[in-house]
């Protein structure tokens, strides 16, 4: 098949750029829809490693005839008992005809009366697989068959799709990481920086989108900065300039706000990223106090070091500030009893006093409990 321009504006194109989208691949369901003259569509995305109560993700097209039309029912499709999606020949097209169940002229009759009451007489199918993840799309007309070229074009992208769906499970994965790094360092409190030799950030994580003043560099370069006071901000400037150019291991203390107790680490940033990428030079943490679960935090320490819910409780009251007398009196313990439980937490953890019992639990997992 000759691929012209409108292919790659209409469709390559938006294949492409539809990885990125949420949800993925709207604007190609609806170019791909209107150059095969479909009436209404609907793309199925089902992941082998999704929990079994997750449901599959189901995007619905609609042509502008049928855009008062409802959206076409899966579910409805499904119970229909056609041929498995998953025994499907991926990035073969299949017509509606052949996913009938023609040994059975009970069920056959069925599910043309069923699809009939739908206003579906004919149809597409299309499977993509990128290992852990299948996707079918599914284009249905009602008064005439898709015409050869309309066939054709669903073959032509069958293996672009597939290059696509493998990117866009890639990206899914990228986000979960992102996603888990930066929901345990919210729980510590943690937000990150990436700055470049001048100052401006090149990403920010939500915690210190959340904390910090950051807009548009005011000079109209790319980039954001930080919006501080103008003496605080040029010693940002020029610890990054510094850090920048100096030996490894450089780092510099910018207190941003004494008042919030909101200080500034940055050091040189030494990360290992695929190119093309934006190189920070510099990564700033920043540290902001964090709420802890109580509940949990009790929980964790007492199946990881084997304590009693009491025994765990008074070490949380230890561990937030707390000297044993205060945390035992706020849980109406005597101070005798206080002192024989710590001194059983002691025994059971190890620990040499206070200070070495939050040391261990702060080093744990209680911090992300």
């Amino acid at each position: 098949m000759t691929f012209i321009s409108a292919d790659q504006r209409e469709l390559f194109l938006p294949l492409i750029e539809g990885i990125s989208e949420s949800p993925p691949w709207g604007t190609f369901m609806r170019n791909l829809a209107a150059r095969t003259y479909a009436r209404r569509a609907f793309l199925i995305i089902t992941l082998a490693n999704a929990m079994p109560s997750q449901e599959p993700t189901v995007l619905h097209f609609a042509a502008p005839r049928a855009s008062q039309e409802p959206p076409l029912d899966f579910r409805r499709i499904t119970a229909l008992r056609l041929h498995p999606y998953g025994s499907l020949r991926p990035e073969r097209v299949y017509s509606l005809e052949e996913l009938l169940d023609y040994d059975n002229p009970e069920q056959l009759d069925a599910q043309r009366t069923e699809l009939d009451a739908m206003g579906i007489r004919y149809g597409r199918c299309l499977r993509v697989s990128a290992g852990t993840a299948d996707a079918w799309l599914v284009l249905v007309r009602e008064r005439e068959d898709f015409s050869a070229a309309a066939v054709a074009t669903l073959s032509a992208i069958a293996p672009l799709f597939t290059v696509a769906l493998r990117a866009q499970v890639s990206r899914s994965e990228q986000i979960l990481q992102t996603e888990m790094a930066q929901a345990a360092l919210a729980r510590l409190g943690v937000g990150q920086l990436a700055l470049d030799r001048d100052g401006r950030i090149i990403a920010a994580d939500p915690l210190s989108e959340a904390n910090l003043p950051i807009a548009e560099d005011p000079s109209g370069r790319p980039g954001r900065r930080l919006q501080i006071l103008p003496e605080i901000a040029r010693q940002v400037e020029d610890a990054c300039a510094a850090i920048a150019h100096g030996p490894p291991g450089t780092e510099r203390i910018i207190a941003l706000d004494r008042h919030r107790a909101l200080f500034l680490l940055l050091r040189r940033a030494e990360l290992s990223l695929p190119i093309p990428s934006a190189i920070p030079a510099v990564m700033g943490t920043l540290r902001v106090a964090a709420k802890t679960n109580g509940r949990s935090a009790i929980a964790t320490i007492a199946a990881v070091h084997g304590l009693s819910q009491r025994e765990a409780e008074l070490a949380l009251g230890i561990l937030s500030g707390e000297t044993i007398v205060e945390a035992g009196a706020r849980l109406h313990l005597t101070t005798e009893t206080s002192r024989n439980y710590s001194r059983r937490i002691y025994a059971k953890t190890g620990t040499r006093g206070q200070a070495d019992l939050v040391r261990l639990l702060f080093s744990g997992l209680t911090p992300l409990a």
